[in-house]
């Protein structure tokens, strides 16, 4: 497949690379989704600003983790997927294939779950939301161009941006709460299954399977430099905007002493948004939850698609029609329809939310040590990571991993959730 190119010499260099973006900045946006926001608002209510150091520091992982996805995909030309069964064998290659449908799954049940509760916000039933929500997701990637749908979900994405609106709202309660982040207990169960959780959030596998798939399917070496700008601004914005999500609800929940314990989405926004006024309050944190689970879900499921095309070698590209690569989108069709179909008869459960993201924690060492023993080994000399900035990845990866890890093991009993009472303390 022909890669695309800066094709008109005439026009600014910044609106061509700019005309570029996508992949970066798109995964990004999908990271912040509704299973993000629970997991950030149920923290802000637990544990009032303890756990915003933790989310601001794993920018810097974050940038690295899909930095390296994009020189991989740039210079090999290859997914993840693929390059895991090449490298190292079937065996390895069913592993992340497994861990993708686990993490796939799991976020589009959240995703779903985002949808249903953003309709009954409004009174619109599960029986409607959720058809119309699959109906708007198989149009999109139906249009049958990789840069269009980028596109159709950056212009989605947008509403994500409601997120800052609803933090703002919550202002008069922020000064008193500063304090709070000076002291982080360590040692705590429940403080420590939240940071995992907060650490799965950040970090979802399909992630990288969607990222490297996307930016071999459309960039070239020459795109390099755009790419890695745009991936930083997305780590910077994912993390901004859950930020928002984590300080309005530690200042809205935590400081009054509300009830803590969240049981489904309508009940966070009704909590989040009551200083901005009941409709104005409930549309901004509507669109931003609709439209961080509408890219999500797309995102996630096509990651999907893309991963078991590579793993299991078969025909995988939005820029085939569904008769060329029936697989890839009936993938994308299945997982879609039978996590909404799931959601359709289960009820929204903020603890299954943050639970999915602590399973992405676990995930997390995999992930990272695939990447760098793939960067290490099969790019070209001149673009491996080396040097300082190799040590740099390796060592604050071992150290979130091993965070990660720890929390999920110390606090795995999901239902302390519903007891916590770190912002007591």
């Amino acid at each position: 497949m022909a890669r695309p190119s800066l094709r008109n010499a005439r026009s600014s260099p910044v609106l061509s690379r700019l005309a570029l973006w996508g992949p970066g900045l798109l995964v990004m946006l999908a990271d912040c989704d509704a299973g993000n926001v629970v997991t950030a608002a149920q923290a802000g209510a637990q544990a009032g600003l303890r756990l915003l150091p933790v989310l601001l520091a794993l920018v810097p992982l974050l940038y690295m983790v899909q930095e390296l996805t994009v020189r991989l995909g740039i210079f090999t030309g290859r997914g993840f997927g693929e390059l895991v069964r090449a490298r190292f064998g079937s065996l390895c290659a069913g592993l992340a294939a497994a861990g993708l449908i686990v993490a796939v799954l799991g976020s589009l049940v959240t995703e779903f779950t985002g949808v249903a509760g953003v309709g009954e916000m409004f009174g619109v039933s599960r029986a409607i939301s959720l058809p119309l929500a699959v109906a708007v997701l198989f149009g999109i990637v139906l249009t049958g161009s990789h840069r269009r749908v980028d596109r159709i979900v950056i212009a989605i994405g947008i509403f994500d941006l409601a997120f800052f609106a609803v933090a703002w709202s919550a202002r008069s309660q922020f000064h008193t709460m500063i304090g709070q982040m000076t002291h982080l207990p360590i040692g705590d169960r429940e403080f420590g299954y939240l940071a995992a959780a907060l650490i799965g959030a950040t970090f979802n596998p399909w992630m990288v399977f969607y990222q490297q798939a996307a930016v071999a399917d459309t960039l070239s070496a020459n795109n390099l430099a755009s790419a890695r700008i745009e991936t930083a601004v997305g780590a910077v914005l994912t993390q901004l905007l859950t930020g928002a999500v984590l300080v309005a609800a530690a200042a809205t929940l935590s400081a009054h002493g509300l009830p803590r314990s969240l049981g489904s989405i309508g009940e966070i926004g009704n909590a989040l948004v009551a200083e901005l006024g009941p409709f104005a309050g409930r549309l901004l944190f509507g669109a931003g939850v609709l439209a961080a689970a509408l890219v999500a879900a797309i995102v996630s499921s096509l990651a999907l698609a893309w991963g078991l095309g590579e793993v299991f070698g078969y025909a995988a590209s939005l820029e085939a029609r569904p008769a060329r690569a029936p697989w890839f989108y009936a993938a994308y069709a299945l997982s879609v329809a039978g996590s909404a179909g799931f959601v359709w008869l289960s009820p929204d459960l903020v603890s299954l939310n943050v639970a999915a993201q602590v399973v992405n924690a676990l995930m997390l060492p995999f992930v990272v040590v695939m990447l760098v023993a793939l960067s290490v080994t099969v790019l070209p000399k001149p673009q491996r990571p080396r040097g300082l900035y190799l040590w740099l990845v390796i060592v604050v990866g071992a150290i979130v991993c091993a965070a990660g890890v720890w929390g999920a093991i110390q606090g795995w009993r999901p239902v302390q959730i519903e007891g916590l009472s770190l912002s007591q303390r």
